[in-house]
């Protein structure tokens, strides 16, 4: 996956139809309908900023077929409704739907979470993600690895259908506070060549984060990549060589917190994870900022506890 990732997250979705309301509003609309499952979310959030009834549509997209999936009656012929979606991509969900409903006499609009140079519709409204792989809270999955060759797979028809969205979760974690304790940073101030020896003659904790092994895809830790031979060798020593290791490149990434974040965040979004794990809360709180759309663990080593992070900037 060459394209940099756009994450869009709830609140940047719900602002962004709050700032279409007026537009919307004069369009009156007689309903919001949803393509399920990623319409769903934003005609919800559309049915909430205009005040629209809201329903939904079911596509099969082996068969190519549309259901009605709502209480709600089909809207009289002549009445205008928003069709919503969260990506207008190259296949045929968007295309096929709006027919559906311009079959049944409907004027269709259409509003997507994003657009991009694949698309095979030009939505009404839309955020322009030409040049980005947009990613959405509902499918953070969609950028691992496994999920984009089921995704093919399903796609060409040599597969029936995907594994369920949880199925897919893969995790990198940090190094130093996680699978072995942190040497205190005054040790390597004070004796560097001691503090690395000692570093290499400790044991992994006990005690790990409660996740299973087969899930870690990498350790992204923040020591530098001078550092690659020494921390292999103990990996390979306590049966983690099987990892993959990415290390902090110093000319693109001090030692700060923030730099040490800014790194590990990179590295996560590069390399197609769900989640990270993390020992420091002041690296993992900056993660989360920078990647709004990682599941970002703060693990305490000490008291053997997680806590899910997230965090925003305040001005």
């Amino acid at each position: 996956m060459n394209k940099p990732v756009l994450p869009l997250t709830y609140e940047q979705l719900d602002h962004w139809i709050e700032s279409l309301q007026p537009a919307l509003l004069a369009e009156r609309f007689v309903m919001a309908i949803g393509i399920l499952r990623g319409g769903a979310p934003l005609a919800l959030m559309v049915s909430h900023a205009v005040g629209t009834p809201v329903a939904f549509l079911r596509y099969d997209r082996l068969t190519r077929t549309v259901a009605w999936d709502s209480t709600l009656p089909v809207p009289p012929a002549g009445s205008t409704v928003l069709l919503c979606e969260d990506i207008a991509g190259r296949g045929f969900t968007l295309t096929d739907c709006i027919a559906f409903l311009q079959q049944q006499g409907i004027v269709v609009k259409t509003l997507t979470g994003a657009v991009d140079e694949l698309s095979r519709t030009q939505p009404d409204y839309a955020i322009d993600a030409r040049g980005y792989f947009a990613l959405f809270p509902w499918e953070r999955q969609a950028y691992t690895e496994r999920y984009r060759d089921d995704w093919a797979r399903v796609e060409s028809g040599a597969a029936p259908a995907m594994a369920d969205d949880h199925e897919y979760a893969t995790y990198a974690i940090d190094l130093d506070g996680i699978l072995l304790p942190d040497v205190p940073l005054a040790r390597y101030d004070e004796d560097l060549a001691a503090a690395l020896a000692e570093r290499d003659a400790l044991l992994p904790f006990e005690e790990l984060p409660d996740i299973d092994l087969q899930q870690v895809r990498t350790i992204i830790t923040g020591r530098p990549e001078l550092d690659r031979a020494r921390t292999e060798t103990w990996l390979a020593r306590h049966g983690f060589g099987h990892l993959q290791l990415v290390m902090r490149t110093p000319d693109t990434h001090d030692e700060s917190p923030a730099g040490s974040a800014a790194h590990k965040a990179a590295a996560a979004l590069r390399g197609g994870v769900t989640h990270f794990i993390e020992s420091d809360p002041v690296q993992a709180l900056l993660i989360a900022q920078q990647a709004p759309l990682l599941r970002v663990i703060w693990w305490d080593a000490h008291t053997q506890t997680g806590m899910l992070v997230g965090a925003r900037a305040w001005t």
